[in-house]
């Protein structure tokens, strides 16, 4: 598990790959964004942006979150206190995707002196390196404790 005194700023993190399947983006979408460019073979060849079958960012953002917490073990848990995200491009099913993540700012907390706000911009990337999903992130990350 990684303290504050672990990390600093341009420390970089690599996930393993993990690969989308055509069911698990049709399962996905059924239970939490059930449009037709998600769930339905021959209405998403016809949509005009994604033409074909596309996973919803938001299953790109949560097999994202467990990659995270495989390759960037914070002691205490990932704690986000702000992020924003972008989908760049869709998520296919059979896209094999990993993720990049990088510190870019450490901001010690002026009034709790364990814990500062960590910065880091986190890229999933598909098998050809393109990017399915990119975020800036600021999470609580705290000392170690001292005896």
């Amino acid at each position: 598990m990684l303290y504050l005194e672990d990390i600093k700023i341009g420390d970089r993190f690599i996930s393993r790959e993990y690969e989308m399947t055509l069911a698990e983006i049709k399962q996905f979408a059924q239970a939490y964004d059930p449009q037709p460019f998600h769930t339905d073979e021959a209405l998403a060849a016809e949509h005009p942006i994604f033409q074909g079958i596309a996973a919803s960012g938001w299953h790109t953002a949560a097999v994202t979150m467990r990659l995270w917490t495989e390759c960037f073990p914070i002691a205490n848990g990932l704690i986000g206190s702000e992020t924003s995200v972008r989908w760049p491009r869709p998520t296919r099913p059979g896209d094999k995707i990993h993720v990049e993540v990088e510190i870019v700012a450490i901001t010690p907390s002026r009034s709790k002196p364990d814990r500062a706000i960590v910065t880091y911009i986190t890229q999933a990337l598909n098998q050809t390196q393109d990017v399915v999903y990119i975020s800036t992130t600021k999470i609580v990350v705290f000392k170690k404790e001292t005896s």
